[in-house]
């Protein structure tokens, strides 16, 4: 009889914990009356991210900002993370979405959802200017620093099985791409390979004077993407409603000026869809 009512008491507590947890949270969201979005950003990639006067700022940080103003659904708020711990943390659910000029590929595309493309991002070598890289073929024998997990990497070592007589050498480092570009303007490197307006933008704020791009032809525009944890779905629908019509009002296309250096760097109309492997 003394088992029976023990049980009956730990099993109401326990019922009554989950309800009050339950109301809690429901307390939680009510309280705001939005769903609370954590966008994660590395926060050392200008022009796209980036801290100015103690503030994270940048085309995907803004454009992000524009997307979730005036919602009714949703509150945005960002966390500056390091590059490897975006996915860890989406994986993990600490994060909904990320932006920090992500492009596209298959590996992420298996286990994230894609938002539409939110700009467009050429690639370039920046070299010295006394360099004898004149062309992208021109890269082999050469060094380069690269991040683990990049999309560099991944264009690089399928270079390298092209002209595996004469490789390119990948030295493997954390430093971002500011740093990496001085690396460079101080001949520690031969080029690097890069986005065009991030490449620019540091060139003429960190006074690289050394340096000098070369522009690299491309059949397909590399677009640059929001990604979402499994699962977000909605929020997926919501962020991709937003940019087509801040494409179609025009404020895309002002961001896209104001840090990428011109408004020819967003996708057409035609070219919000969400990408396929």
């Amino acid at each position: 009889m003394k088992l029976k009512k023990v049980l009956a008491v730990t099993g109401l507590a326990l019922v009554s914990g989950l309800v009050l947890a339950a109301c809690s949270s429901d307390a939680s969201k009510e309280k705001s009356g939005k769903e609370e979005v954590v966008f994660a950003t590395v926060g050392t990639t200008a022009p796209f991210s980036y801290e100015k006067d103690g503030e994270l700022t940048g085309f995907d940080v803004e454009l992000a900002r524009e997307v979730f103003k005036d919602s009714d659904e949703y509150k945005v708020s960002f966390k500056k993370i390091a590059w490897s711990s975006i996915f860890t943390g989406l994986d993990a659910g600490k994060y909904q979405m990320s932006g920090n000029n992500l492009s596209f590929s298959e590996e992420r595309a298996s286990k994230y959802l894609y938002s539409y493309p939110t700009g467009t991002t050429p690639a370039v070598l920046a070299v010295p200017k006394d360099s004898d890289i004149k062309t992208y073929d021109d890269i082999a024998g050469h060094t380069t620093q690269v991040v683990q997990g990049t999309s560099t990497v991944t264009q690089l070592e399928e270079f390298n099985k092209k002209h595996s007589d004469n490789p390119v050498e990948l030295k493997f480092s954390s430093e971002d791409i500011t740093q990496t570009l001085r690396g460079l303007n101080e001949g520690k490197t031969d080029f690097k390979l890069f986005d065009a307006p991030t490449v620019n933008s540091i060139i003429e704020s960190q006074g690289l004077d050394n340096l000098k791009t070369i522009e690299i032809d491309a059949k397909e525009k590399p677009y640059i993407y929001f990604i979402f944890a499994d699962g977000e779905d909605d929020l997926q629908k919501f962020v991709n409603k937003r940019i087509k019509e801040l494409q179609a009002d025009g404020t895309l296309g002002d961001l896209a000026e104001e840090y990428l250096g011109s408004k020819g760097y967003i996708p057409a109309k035609s070219a919000l869809k969400v990408p396929t492997n």
